[in-house]
This record gives C-alpha cells, sequence and structure tokens, in this order.
C-alpha cells in the first residue's frame, strides 16, 4: 500500500535502461531529457537494478558517470533519485552533522516525522555504512533541551496506538498546562518525555483537551514558551503527531516560498516522500495554500531541475 506518486515500472528492463542512459552520457554533450524521464519513472528498487546492469555492461559506476555529466541543482536531484532508499535518510543525518555547523533543519525533518520503526532502520543503516553511532554523533553536535528532545526521538520507544486511556489523556493535558501556560517560565522537560514517548492516537487527544483545558492550541503554548531550536522541533513533532503530509506540505510551501528557493530541502523531500505518501502531501498542499504544489514548482524552478521535479510530482491539483 502506498500513496507514492513514483512506483514501480512495468514492463521493466534494466539493462534496455542501462544502454539508454549509457548512450544518453556518451560521447559529446549530455541527453538529460532521457536521463530524467528514466529515473524519475522508475522506483528505487528498479534504480539500482539499473545501476547494477550498468556496472556489469559498461564495467562503469553510473553515479560517478551522473556525477560527471552533470551540474548544479538538477545533478543533485538525479544523484539524490539514485541513493538507496534505506541509506538515504542515514545520509541525509551524516551530511547534516559533519564539517562546520549543523544543519538543525535536517535533524529536526526527519527525526520528528519519521516512525519509529523508520528511526531503528536509520540508526541500524548508520552504523553499518558509517562505523559510527548515530546518537553520539548528534549529542556531540547539539546541547540543552535541542539535544535531549532529539535522544528522546532516536530511542524511538513510543508507545504503540492502542486504545485511548481518556483520564490519562486529561492527566497529560494538564501536566502540559502547568508546564507551559501556568509556569514562570516553562518546564521543557514534561513537554520533551510527553510528546516525545506518547502515543500519537493518544497524543491527537491530548492536543484537543489542551485547547479545551487552555484556550490554545499546543503550537500557540510551545511558540510562545519555548524559542530556537528547540522551539522547531517541538512544532514539528506535534505537526507530525497531528498529520505528516500536511507537515510536508508546509515543509515544502516555506522551502519555495519568498526569495530565493532552498532546494536541499526541496529535493530530499520530493524524493524522500515520492513512494510514500506524496499524492496526500499534494492533497494537504492543495487545501492548505490556495495553489497545487505542481504549480509552486513550475513557477519557483527552471530547466531540467524542473521537469524532473514536476515528474516526481505526478501531477497538478487544480
Amino acid at each position: 500500500y502506498t500513496r507514492g506518486t513514483v512506483t514501480a515500472f512495468s514492463p521493466f528492463d534494466a539493462r534496455a535502461d542501462a544502454e539508454a542512459l549509457r548512450k544518453a552520457m556518451k560521447g559529446m554533450g549530455t541527453d538529460e531529457e532521457t536521463i530524467l524521464k528514466i529515473l524519475t519513472s522508475r522506483n528505487n528498487a528498479q534504480r539500482q537494478e539499473i545501476a547494477s546492469a550498468f556496472k556489469t555492461l559498461f564495467g562503469r559506476d553510473l553515479v560517478d558517470d551522473l556525477k560527471s555529466e552533470l551540474t548544479g541543482k538538477f545533478e543533485t536531484l538525479m544523484v539524490s533519485l539514485m541513493r538507496p532508499t534505506y541509506i538515504f535518510d542515514a545520509h541525509a543525518l551524516k551530511h547534516a552533522i559533519k564539517g562546520a555547523g549543523t544543519n538543525e533543519k535536517v535533524l529536526t525533518e526527519i527525526l520528528a516525522s519519521r516512525t519509529p520503526a523508520e528511526v531503528r532502520n536509520i540508526k541500524q543503516v548508520y552504523l553499518q555504512e558509517y562505523e559510527a553511532n548515530l546518537e553520539d554523533k548528534i549529542t556531540g553536535e547539539t546541547s540543552g533541551y535541542f539535544q535531549r528532545m532529539l535522544v528522546v526521538l532516536l530511542q524511538a520507544n513510543r508507545d504503540p496506538d492502542g486504545r485511548v486511556d481518556e483520564s490519562l489523556v486529561e492527566q497529560d493535558a494538564q501536566v502540559l498546562f502547568r508546564a507551559g501556560e501556568l509556569k514562570w517560565g516553562t518546564d521543557e522537560e514534561k513537554f520533551i518525555t510527553i510528546l516525545g514517548t506518547r502515543s500519537v492516537s493518544h497524543l491527537r487527544r491530548v492536543f484537543d483537551k489542551y485547547m479545551t483545558i487552555s484556550g490554545f492550541q499546543i503550537e500557540e503554548t510551545i511558540d510562545r514558551e519555548t524559542s530556537g531550536d528547540l522551539e522547531k522541533l517541538l512544532l514539528a513533532v506535534v505537526k507530525c503527531i497531528r498529520n505528516v503530509p500536511a507537515y510536508f506540505a508546509e515543509t515544502l510551501y516555506y522551502s519555495m516560498k519568498g526569495a530565493g528557493t532552498d532546494d536541499e530541502t526541496l529535493i530530499r523531500v520530493m524524493v524522500s516522500r515520492s513512494e510514500i505518501d506524496l499524492l496526500d502531501v499534494r492533497q494537504e498542499f492543495r487545501k492548505n495554500f490556495a495553489k497545487s504544489l505542481y504549480q509552486m514548482i513550475q513557477k519557483d524552478t527552471s530547466g531540467d531541475y524542473r521537469k524532473a521535479l514536476l515528474l516526481l510530482c505526478g501531477g497538478d491539483d487544480e
């Protein structure tokens, strides 16, 4: 079951695709159109088969060839599409915490939105691929309550969804009210524990109850009572608890809104959600921003990069 825009292509012939790609990159000039059409219309598993056929037939590495033939954002997008699905998040996190400065935005987006099973997988892959412990790497580069919330999310021990106990809902909502609105200064720890460990269905009820008790949406309180990276992370967690596709629709919207485009985020979200829930993301986008994702990409990007993104988007929602 998938709500992705990219699905397995049929009839699929890895060798024929590999040959077409080699031809597109051989000799003078590159046929970008062929490259983008093939790579956006095959799913990730098929792209891996194409890469393997490419190596078998030509003794060349497809990703290396793409890197040497393409440039700029278009190159980044094509190379991102070639990254094996299971490595994608681990790779993004590795790059967010290496070198000078940490990209908190990437840590926030990935750890707030992935399921506990996905987080466990990311940790395992990180260890295998980079021979390093993801939690150690993240704690080494972050601090304060932001770090603590990330660590809680990395434990991937959120309660599984089950029957919701209304008295516990009431209790959590009261605790959050007392820790935030009713307190001089904020008891961040209570927010971290409750938002990081309770089940999704429980928290949705807590948010409703919180509104009843306090007269505020939990987002408004977080906005007022916390700041900086912690605030962004708590808000992302709340949004993902409420509705993951809506969170990604908003992330995409703000990556393109205003002057300049945050292409790194645009590429990361389009690629990582393309086989999961991009159809739902598109629906939420249309509902919340009075225009379609397709129209915004069209307006905000250009060239082969735009063509490829529009194919990944998979259609316009009038």
